[in-house]
């Protein structure tokens, strides 16, 4: 108890406090606003993402809740992803009929119902029972993209299932191509059209909120876990897999990895976690068909710069030839309607569905895509947009 209390003094001072707010009240301290701190009991009681955030904190496990939440080194990347938002501001247009929005977006001939999609995120059962399932049942009631983790704890053919369409797989980069390949074609045999691999981790990472939360969560771990086997490894993707070759480093692999990969399979190949004009330009020359603005969450390289600031360069980068699509630090409609501004094909969310999923499993995912809906389809009257494609750049001003 004392390690805990000494942990959560910790958190108080520490910069993932605003991220943390029942630090606060375990530790005695009176919130601010007392009407922040109400209760959300049913899915229906969350207002905003941040509600979900605060419900899914009582429902996680201590170390699960460090794996999700965890940025790396000082953390600056993570919360650059949140403020690079709050450096734009909408302009507004009155007197447009909005009255019959549009928020479709069309991804390699499938028509979606909201730019705003599922990233890939790993063990999602460490959050709820479902799992991945909940999230697939969300997406196919809401109409929503899903992208796949390679360290789904469910397997590819049975979220498909669930969702009742194709989802996307992400693939991680491995010094061995037979292992990646073998993924791609389970992946293109499940019916998954596309697949973004992610390159953003060439040498590992340092996690160290992660490392902590883990330290003080006291469960045992086989209550989540099976006894001796690696958490990392014991995967239904890796069947048949030798996936410690999967999950080494790998930082000598080049663009000659996504030429063969393309060769080996006919889905759409993306390549996930670019953030410079350069690389967005080689992605277009060496075939890709998309790319995805993305730095992990703020859990690959700290480089204290948000997603939406390298958003920019990398649209004007690919010159329209293939779609761009962006995550990292989405946590309103407004926010979506930002990236959408400033060149994006579409806009993923992480964290925030997997607070719904937490607290509430698939009502709490549908719950966080609708109030994300409704804040984008809010704000795209409020700038006269009745499409998506209505969204340009003059729907924003640079803060000063």
């Amino acid at each position: 108890m004392d390690d805990r209390r000494a942990f959560l003094r910790f958190l108080a001072a520490s910069p993932l406090y605003a991220g943390l707010p029942l630090a606060g009240d375990a530790l005695g301290q009176t919130p601010d606003n007392p009407i922040d701190r109400l209760p959300i009991e049913k899915v229906g009681d969350a207002f905003d993402v941040f509600d979900l955030e605060r419900a899914a904190q009582k429902a996680i496990p201590l170390s699960h809740w460090g794996y999700l939440m965890t940025g790396v080194d000082g953390e600056e990347t993570l919360r650059a992803n949140r403020e690079a938002y709050a450096h734009w501001q909408l302009r507004t247009r009155r007197l447009v009929d909005v009255s019959k929005p549009d928020m479709g977006v069309d991804l390699f001939g499938t028509r979606y119902a909201s730019p705003i999609f599922l990233c890939p995120l790993g063990s999602q059962r460490a959050f709820h029972p479902e799992g991945e399932r909940a999230t697939a049942r969300a997406a196919k009631a809401r109409g929503a993209l899903q992208i796949l983790s390679t360290m789904s704890s469910t397997s590819v053919e049975d979220v498909i299932k669930d969702r009742g369409a194709p989802v996307w797989y992400q693939l991680y980069t491995t010094n061995d191509l037979d292992v990646a390949i073998k993924l791609a074609k389970r992946a293109e045999a499940a019916g998954c059209p596309a697949i973004a691999v992610t390159v953003d981790l060439p040498a590992g990472r340092n996690t160290d909120t992660l490392s902590r939360y883990s330290r003080v969560d006291t469960r045992t771990c086989s209550a989540c876990h099976e006894p001796g086997v690696s958490t990392m490894t014991h995967r239904p993707m890796f069947s048949g897999i030798d996936a410690r070759m999967l999950l080494n480093s790998s930082p000598s692999l080049s663009w000659d990895f996504i030429r063969r990969l393309k060769d080996a399979t006919k889905m759409k190949v993306l390549v996930k976690g670019l953030e410079s004009g350069e690389d967005a330009a080689l992605a277009v020359r060496y075939g890709c068909d998309g790319v995805m603005v993305s730095n992990h969450g703020g859990r690959a390289t700290e480089t204290a710069r948000g997603t939406l600031e390298s958003l920019p360069e990398v649209v004007a980068a690919v010159k329209g030839k293939i779609p761009v699509l962006v995550d990292g630090g989405v946590r309103r409609g407004t926010d979506a309607l930002k990236a959408l501004a400033l060149g994006a094909t579409a806009v993923g969310i992480g964290r925030p569905y997997i607070w719904g999923l937490g607290a509430f499993g698939q009502p709490g995912v549908e719950r966080t895509l609708d109030l994300l809906n409704t804040e984008l389809r809010l704000a795209m009257a409020g700038v006269g947009a009745r499409t998506l494609h209505d969204i340009k750049p003059a729907a924003l001003i640079r803060k000063a």
